[in-house]
């Protein structure tokens, strides 16, 4: 039987801190970045919701298919970068 090493413990709750709330983080990036899509804001509420889920879900499938932990978070804060100029163009124009 084969014993897990700390490191590969480590790796392995890095990983799932990641999908938790890496996953919940661009989800809801997602959610207010949409505001600031040229649609009205109901269109535009509803359609962020639907994608949260969709981000969430893609964001815990990415954290569990790359190589390392490592690799994990830097895919969620390379997606999260555009993601939190939606939203921070959303916070400056006073949509939310």
């Amino acid at each position: 039987m084969n014993k897990l090493t700390l490191h590969d413990r480590a790796a392995l709750v890095s990983r799932i801190i990641a999908a938790l709330f890496g996953g919940y983080a661009l989800a809801a990036l997602m959610s207010v970045a949409t505001l600031a899509l040229p649609m009205q804001r109901s269109n535009a509420v509803f359609s962020g919701m639907l994608l949260s889920f969709l981000v969430y879900a893609g964001a815990v499938i990415w954290v569990f298919a790359v190589r390392s932990a490592r690799r994990a978070w830097a895919g969620l804060l390379v997606a999260a970068l555009p993601l939190m100029a939606g939203a921070a163009l959303v916070g400056w124009r006073g949509l939310a």
